[in-house]
């Protein structure tokens, strides 16, 4: 079973491009990520799919299925042994999310595997977490080699923000077992806590998470969707999402989930000490107010 996550490398990448799909790609290329896909990888890529409330990717709900395809394409590139898209609805209908935004469209077309989180078979997941200690999750737990988490930045009325590591966390507990929201067996009253646990356990090897479109607002499916043009993206999830929480105006205090890593031994959550690729975070910063706010703004 997993044992606890480390990261080595805090690269950050942040690109400019109202081309999504472009974006992705040069931020990839920033932090030169085509080197780390060997051809006996089984690489999951994990989409945010969280419901079908808002099936049109503009509106900040669900990813991109085209810029998806790009990460496809990206990745068989590398030629890994298996490439599985694999993740689980909050609503607990998964494949009615894929059909309707088109997902299936690109999996069936772009010829990789498809798992439902949502569907065992399950292996055991022992957490660090009180409520609960154990969760059931896929059994494709145990044979990934390469983890890709992509999705897009939130606000989160319960999160306080959701990015790559929320996206991972909530996505692998299974509405058989959680219900529909995923809310059954305790989840949502230590959210924090969860998710924290979560990220010591299920390491993600590339964390891509899109602001075009963030939303801002009530997330995650009631909020309001800002395009800005900008892909944060790396290696280490918890320096990507410390990235991610100073553009929406957070230090990592502000994200509780953040914190809980930072007092457990991850480090990689200031922003002063995190190595930067494409643009600087203060340009970056103004880019982002001045197109969800309308007014240039450093946080610095």
């Amino acid at each position: 079973m997993k044992q606890q996550a480390n990261y080595t490398n805090h690269d950050v990448a942040i690109i400019y491009n109202e081309n999504e799909s472009q974006a992705v790609l040069s931020a990839l290329q920033c932090i030169q990520a085509e080197r780390d896909i060997k051809s006996d990888d089984v690489v999951v890529i994990t989409p945010n799919w969280v419901n079908n409330e808002k099936i049109n990717p503009s509106d900040g709900v669900v990813v991109g299925p085209e810029t998806l395809r790009t990460i496809i394409k990206w990745v068989k590139a590398r030629s890994p042994r298996r490439i599985i898209i694999a993740t689980g609805s909050g609503s607990g209908n998964t494949k009615q999310v894929m059909e309707q935004v088109g997902f299936d469209r690109v999996i069936q077309e772009e010829q990789v595997e498809f798992i439902d989180f949502n569907m065992g078979p399950y292996v055991e997941l022992q957490l660090n977490h009180e409520k609960p200690s154990t969760i059931k999750v896929n059994k494709i737990i145990n044979e990934m080699t390469y983890y890709i988490s992509f999705t897009q930045l939130k606000a989160h009325e319960e999160a306080t923000m959701s990015a790559s590591i929320k996206n991972i966390a909530l996505s692998w507990p299974s509405t058989e077992e959680h219900g529909a929201p995923k809310k059954n067996l305790g989840i949502h009253e230590e959210l924090h806590g969860f998710i924290a646990a979560m990220a010591e356990k299920v390491k993600i090897n590339l964390a891509i998470v899109s602001a075009n479109p963030v939303m801002i607002g009530t997330g995650p499916t009631k909020g309001i969707a800002k395009h800005t043009g900008l892909i944060i993206c790396g290696r280490n999830p918890i320096a990507v999402d410390s990235i991610c929480a100073r553009l929406l105006g957070f230090m990592e205090q502000g994200i509780g989930y953040i914190h809980l890593l930072k007092n457990k031994g991850f480090k990689e959550t200031d922003i002063k000490t995190i190595p930067m690729k494409g643009l600087p975070l203060a340009e970056a910063e103004k880019i982002f107010s001045e197109k969800v706010y309308g007014e240039k703004m450093v946080m610095e």
